[in-house]
């Protein structure tokens, strides 16, 4: 059974930081990419971030580009969301997501399996 385990999430004022982290079990997941969603409160789920099974190749949002970056710990299945400068918008349920390499990663409803998500709340 595939479990996706986010943590890191919290309440933390603007212009502050945190790391998300979202540690994969349950199966082999060579092949497949890992990224971040979220969803505010009676907004839809947006894509964040994702990055490729390597690692090597990286994908943003226009509105964390130089904010946030995502990367990923092959040996523990383990992908991380460093997130930097956060606004009082950034509020939101963060989302781990995996999907195979080929999907379109911007597209939530191509991802295979999803985290619980956790809480981020940014103060003004």
């Amino acid at each position: 059974q595939v479990q996706l385990v986010e943590s890191g999430g919290g309440l933390v004022q603007a212009g502050g930081s945190l790391r998300l982290s979202c540690a994969a079990s349950g199966r082999t997941f060579s092949s497949y990419a890992m990224a971040w969603f979220r969803q505010a409160a009676g907004k839809e789920r947006e894509f964040v971030a994702a990055v490729s099974w390597s690692g090597g190749s990286t994908l943003y949002a226009d509105s964390v580009k130089g904010r946030f970056t995502i990367s990923k710990d092959k040996a523990k299945n383990t992908a991380y969301l460093q997130m930097s400068s956060l606004k009082p918008e950034y509020t939101a349920v963060y989302y781990c997501a995996v999907g195979r390499y080929d999907i379109n990663y911007r597209t939530h409803n191509e991802y295979d399996y999803w985290g619980q998500g956790t809480q981020v709340t940014v103060s003004s």
